[in-house]
């Protein structure tokens, strides 16, 4: 019955959105539903998105198989919602009184602007389009564009046209017809430039002109050529330069398809007084830079009380100079003496902004009138500082692979300038609640996780050491150490802990869009403040160990009235019993293989981790601005920890443990290497379709002092960030089908693919697959099925398919992703493809922005 009703319900709802579908509804008489546009170039259809953009009039956005889902939803909508309030009471007054009665008259009036009266409406108009009505200016300046795009190409003949074609009531499509002619390429290539200094600067680029002799005419390798030599010439002294002076004269007379193409730069032209004069163009050098640190408006006009001269930059201030020369000086690469360039005005005002104590810094020049020839000039910097204090504050709502959702409050006090060398000092506390129905949770809470902390970090402007670095980091790549120190208490996967951190860092950009960073070093101390709750947390290796139990165990007080092992009292005294020999269990048995594992990885994720790593990570992107939807990003790291302390311990004659460690403050730190690799690449496919990919290896591996990589240092799979078919933690390793609570390795390989579109408005959807897998490997774990041995368990590689729905906001996106197990290396052979293909067993993620 429940299935019926269902039925007839849906049948209801689609024919009323059927009924309410009519595409000219809203069409006037005598006017036109555009339909489609047809391209048609030299008798070829043609879809090319850079031909269609150049058409001012589309028809209605469309999904699959034609339908006009946001016309439709605009058709449903009533345009005068008020009108229709109000007219319903005119024509009946006694419904107005009947309202009034048991609603005031002014909350009458109100209901007419509510949700359903009026707001439904005026989402359905936002969110739909109105019908696109055929429009004969437009189409005359469709044609005109069309002409337009085709010259700026060289095709110098193209001749262009239109039809209409009624194809029913109230609708029609318009077809483009373009015969384009051959398009016409660069012949001989000259100049003619007047000033011989430009002359000699422009044959030093002159090899990498955009235009070349035999290329297809095009107006923008044209304009890309202006842009290349103006930049060219005001990087090199040309002060007056602009893309202006930079013409040219295309000869295509008795040339057939061919144009000769002569570039000419005349001299610089300037007014003086009511005449127009000019002459040569000069090369300007600077003269004196001068660097006022406490600029503002209201003090422009004040007088300068304290300066100083500091490797020949000028600084000023109208109180007293609370920097030191050297920390806004390194910033400055305006050198007095040298040429005027325009690079090195916009890397100054990057490099100073860079610092964050001063708003965005204003850099000006003007003509040294020192100077009789006229060809010098003074840079002027206007520096206004900042705040020195201030205070922040942030509430977010935070979603991560162990967290459902966390409510995290920040409280900071920023300090610019501590040491008067251009510093940043921040503090900050901060606190997190937040609920996960994946943890040990006995008494029911929503609020299962928490944690505080508090955090010190100190931010230098400079390469931090104690000698110059300069030859090796330039100030160019605008350099930064980091120090930073941490604790945080938390609450979270049941054994809970006390994290203490500390790093020293550097960063830098090497080049354009390209950055750099050496942790010297980056030390942890995690302690676990509840080890005794693992059993109820690890509720797998329980199940394990009791069922185990229950056959071998010798001693009742073990055992609780169900049967079933005390934690920790029965839990630890089995363990040994069997580890002892005290059981019918032997070494060769699979059972004390078994009840052996359960402890190694019991004593694994409850003892306490230090960690002292030395680090290098190296980011590459292509990617512009946010807009850009075809770029790649690269990004490796390499990671060594432990290798200083072993050193430092065989150097010392350090005395090894009982079970042949070294030991720093009674415990045995970690010492690994660690790489990782990840490529992302995005390609634009027009009409707002992007596809994605990613691709990630990563690898740790123990030796010396560890047998196995710390649970913090680890990897795991599953979840909205990584392989959406399964939840976080719950894939793999191999394929031992996930049969720990928290499951991680030191090895992982990452696949996916995902194409986006949109589906209207401000909605977008999403296809997507993801594969990989973690494995052990070079570790203390034996299980075959947990371990990478190969090529071979590359087949162990898990597929998960899926879609996903997202909303954009502007300044984040809102992601919900279904998975699906495509196919699961866990399962039984021939059980492992689609077998858990369907909605009871696909896992729905929540995201914020995109995966990658």
């Amino acid at each position: 019955m429940k299935k019926i009703s269902t039925k007839i319900a849906a049948f209801i709802l689609i024919a009323t959105f059927i009924c309410a579908c009519n595409a000219v509804k809203r069409v006037p008489d005598g006017k036109h539903l555009l339909t489609k546009n047809q391209i048609i170039v030299n008798g070829k259809a043609t879809k090319a998105e850079n031909v269609s953009n150049q058409l001012y009039q589309k028809p209605n956005s469309t999904l699959s198989l034609g339908f006009r889902l946001r016309l439709n939803l605009y058709n449903l909508a009533n345009l005068n919602p008020d009108s229709t309030y109000q007219a319903k009471f005119t024509n009946h007054p006694d419904k107005y009184e009947r309202k009034s009665k048991w609603l005031s008259a002014k909350q009458v009036n109100r209901l007419g602007k509510s949700f359903w009266y009026h707001g439904i409406h005026d989402f359905l108009k936002k969110t739909g389009e109105p019908p696109v009505i055929l429009d004969s200016t437009k189409t005359e300046k469709s044609i005109l564009r069309l002409n337009y795009y085709y010259f700026n190409n060289g095709f110098f003949n193209v001749s262009t046209d239109y039809k209409v074609d009624t194809v029913a009531a109230k609708r029609a499509k318009i077809k483009y017809e373009i015969s384009t002619g051959k398009p016409y390429s660069l012949d001989t290539i000259t100049t003619s430039i007047a000033t011989p200094v430009l002359d000699s600067l422009y044959e030093t680029i002159k090899s990498n002109s955009v235009l070349k002799s035999g290329t297809q005419y095009k107006t923008l390798d044209f304009d890309d050529e202006k842009n290349r030599i103006t930049t060219h010439f005001r990087n090199n002294g040309v002060y007056y330069f602009q893309p202006t002076y930079v013409n040219f004269d295309i000869d295509t007379i008795q040339k057939g398809d061919k144009a000769n193409v002569n570039l000419i730069i005349n001299d610089y032209s300037y007014q003086d007084k009511d005449s127009t004069r000019t002459e040569p163009f000069k090369i300007y050098k600077i003269s004196d830079v001068n660097i006022y640190t406490d600029y503002s408006p209201n003090n422009s006009s004040s007088k300068i009380t304290d300066s100083t001269t500091y490797k020949n930059f000028n600084l000023y201030s109208h109180e007293k100079l609370k920097y030191k020369p050297h920390a806004i000086t390194d910033a400055i690469f305006i050198t007095k003496g040298g040429l005027f360039a325009d690079n090195k005005t916009v890397l100054t005002t990057r490099y100073l902004n860079n610092l964050k104590i001063f708003n965005y810094p204003t850099v000006q020049y003007e003509i040294d009138s020192r100077d009789t020839t006229y060809s010098s000039l003074i840079a002027k910097i206007y520096l206004t500082p900042r705040k020195k204090y201030s205070f922040g504050t942030s509430l977010d709502i935070t979603h991560s692979n162990i967290q459902d959702i966390g409510i995290a409050l920040s409280i900071s006090e920023t300090i610019r300038n501590v040491f008067n060398g251009a510093e940043t000092l921040e503090a900050s506390v901060r606190g997190n609640i937040g609920s996960s129905k994946d943890l040990a949770n006995p008494n029911n809470q929503f609020f299962n996780v928490s944690e505080y902390g508090v955090d010190l970090k100190l931010n230098v402007p400079r390469i931090f050491m104690p000698f110059s670095t300069e030859k090796i980091i330039k100030k160019s790549m605008i350099p930064s150490t980091l120090m930073a120190i941490g604790f945080a208490r938390q609450r979270n996967i049941g054994l809970d802990k006390e994290n203490f951190t500390g790093a020293f860092t550097y960063n830098w950009t090497p080049k354009k869009n390209n950055t750099a960073r050496f942790d010297l070093f980056n030390a942890q101390f995690v302690q676990n403040l509840n080890p005794q709750n693992y059993f109820n947390v690890y509720g797998s290796s329980y199940t394990a160990l009791n069922e185990i139990g229950k056959t071998y165990n010798t001693e009742p007080t073990y055992f609780d009235d169900n049967n079933d092992l005390i934690i920790e009292k029965g839990t630890t005294g089995f363990i040994t019993d069997v580890l002892a020999g005290n059981t019918a269990l032997t070494s060769s048995d699979s059972d004390y293989a078994s009840v052996k594992s359960i402890e190694e990885r019991r004593l694994r994720l409850t003892e306490n981790d230090f960690i002292l790593a030395t680090s290098y990570t190296f980011t590459k992107t292509t990617k512009t601005d946010l807009l850009d939807n075809t770029f790649y990003l690269f990004k490796t790291k390499i990671e060594s920890a432990g290798s200083l302390l072993t050193l430092i311990s065989n150097t010392t004659n350090q005395v090894e443990n009982k079970n042949g460690k070294f030991e720093l403050f009674n415990l045995e730190y970690s010492e690994y290497i660690k790489t990782e690799f990840d490529y992302i690449k995005h390609w634009d496919l027009t009409k707002e379709k992007v596809l994605a990919v990613r691709s990630f290896f990563g690898i740790a591996i123990p030796f010396g002092n560890s047998d196995y990589i710390p649970f913090s240092r680890s990897y795991f799979s599953g979840g909205s960030n990584d392989n959406r078919a399964w939840q976080p933690y719950s894939l793999g390793p191999g394929s031992s089908g996930a049969k720990d609570d928290f499951n991680e390795a030191n090895m992982k390989i990452a696949l996916s693919a995902e194409f986006r579109f949109k589906i209207l408005g401000e909605l977008k959807g999403a296809l997507f697959a993801d594969a990989g897998n973690i494995w052990n490997v070079y570790d203390n774990v034996t299980d075959e099925k947990s371990t990478f041995t190969g090529f071979k368990s590359l087949k162990d590689i898990a597929l998960g398919t899926g879609f996903g729905i997202r909303y954009d906001l502007s300044f984040f996106v809102i992601r919900f992703d279904f998975g699906f197990k495509t196919y699961n290396p866990a399962n039984d052979s021939g059980q492992k493809w689609f077998r858990e293909y369907n909605f009871a067993n696909s896992v729905l993620n929540f995201g914020i922005n995109y995966p990658f």
